[in-house]
């Protein structure tokens, strides 16, 4: 499987797991379809999981302190 382009970003990926959220809720879609939107919805999420992953290291590498990295655990609201 090829790689998606350098500008398919976190954002886009997201909105397509949305919208892929939004029709398995209407209730419209078949078993198949349900089983195929679920599919596709677990790929976009590792998408959204790698790119989240990427961009926390790269916070840990851009951390400095007396002239060398610190590396500090990622915090979030939750």
């Amino acid at each position: 499987m090829p790689k998606k382009k350098q500008g398919y970003d976190f954002e886009q990926t997201l909105s397509e797991l949305e919208r892929l959220v939004e029709r398995m809720e209407s209730g419209d879609l078949s078993l198949e379809e349900s089983l195929k939107a679920f599919e596709q919805g677990v790929k976009l999420t590792r998408e959204c999981q790698a790119k989240l992953s990427e961009a926390e290291q790269k916070v840990q590498e851009l951390i400095e302190s007396n002239g060398k990295l610190e590396i500090k655990p990622f915090e979030t609201d939750n």
